[in-house]
């Protein structure tokens, strides 16, 4: 059954579940039989949206890119998995044998290659994974229209583009009839909320754009698993979340608010991060990764928390 909490991503016809299921483990700290048990439970819990990109995960030795899409792919080829869900990849990193950026063939060439991986016949969802002010607007958005009107791409968005950029592709697409973005993917989190500004959320709002944001949960640390004096644990992202969190007060101390209001309301921090997100005004939806299906079982658990005023005051900050 679909998730009655279904949100439409912007002025598309696509109906999205508040939370969007990050891919980017899938094949990095998430093995293939790990993966598919959390995409079942994900599917059988109501959730219809997958977030993945080519470039994942490339940044481990021996990988190319496209490990998460092709873990999805298979997945996907087990049953009859694909009516009403929307997977989302994106273009512009690099993955196998693309070179970053967004450069006609680039455009083309990943998305072939991401058909193939993931095995269908058409991406719901193609983003600009991020701007690549070397190719000429006209270029990038001439190539995603391209994949429009042969059917290989049924909506295309942005990802990591400055409020001035996102207006100038939207204008380009404007001045020459091409295909516009539809959404924006921005990082947003209680302790990051520069990446989505009140210039893009603006510009989200005019344009009627879908917002599914990324680092909802600050790469773990606003799980509640990260503590100041505490030994880290076993992960993969440790080393980066103690440089970028742990020795920031200011990202401790909305850890602790977080942590109180979790307390209060009978929730984890992960729920109480992830509901924060959520409810974000312009927000539609916000990407988290889980390694199993009880940490997934956590992070559901957001959708349905509805925080009141005292608790968006108190994680104001």
């Amino acid at each position: 059954m679909p998730d009655s909490n279904l949100r439409r991503l912007g002025s598309s016809e696509l109906l999205v579940h508040p939370l969007c299921l990050g891919g980017n483990t899938f094949g990095w700290t998430t093995d293939r039989d790990e993966s598919f048990a959390v995409l079942d439970k994900y599917a059988e819990a109501g959730g219809n949206f997958i977030d993945t990109a080519d470039s994942y995960s490339s940044w481990i030795d021996g990988h190319r890119g496209g490990e998460s899409e092709t873990i999805i792919g298979e997945w996907l080829a087990k049953g009859p998995r694909r009516d009403g869900l929307i997977v989302a990849t994106k273009v512009g990193s690099g993955a196998e044998d693309v070179p970053p950026g967004l450069g006609r063939k680039q455009v083309i060439d990943g998305c072939e290659a991401s058909l193939r991986r993931l095995g269908v016949e058409r991406i719901d969802l193609y983003f600009a994974h991020r701007d690549d002010p070397s190719t000429p607007l006209e270029e990038t958005l001439a190539a995603f229209d391209q994949l429009v009107r042969a059917g290989k791409v049924a909506h295309i968005a942005a990802s990591n583009y400055t409020a001035a950029r996102l207006c100038e592709a939207l204008s380009v697409s404007a001045e020459h009839g091409f295909a516009t973005f539809t959404a924006l993917q921005p990082r947003l989190n209680l302790v990051d909320r520069d990446g989505f500004d009140d210039g893009l959320r603006a510009i989200c709002a005019e344009h009627d754009l879908g917002v599914a944001v990324y680092s909802a949960l600050a790469s773990g640390f606003l799980t509640g698993k990260y503590r100041p004096g505490e030994p880290v644990p076993a992960s993969a992202r440790a080393g980066g979340v103690r440089s970028r969190y742990l020795g920031d007060p200011h990202a401790v101390s909305l850890l602790e608010a977080a942590t109180r209001v979790a307390a209060r309301r009978n929730a984890t921090v992960a729920q109480v991060a992830l509901a924060w997100v959520i409810a974000s005004p312009g927000v539609t939806s916000a990407i988290a990764s889980a390694t199993s299906p009880e940490q997934l079982s956590d992070l559901l658990g957001a959708v349905d928390l509805d925080l009141d005023e005292t608790d968006l005051a108190e994680l104001t900050g």
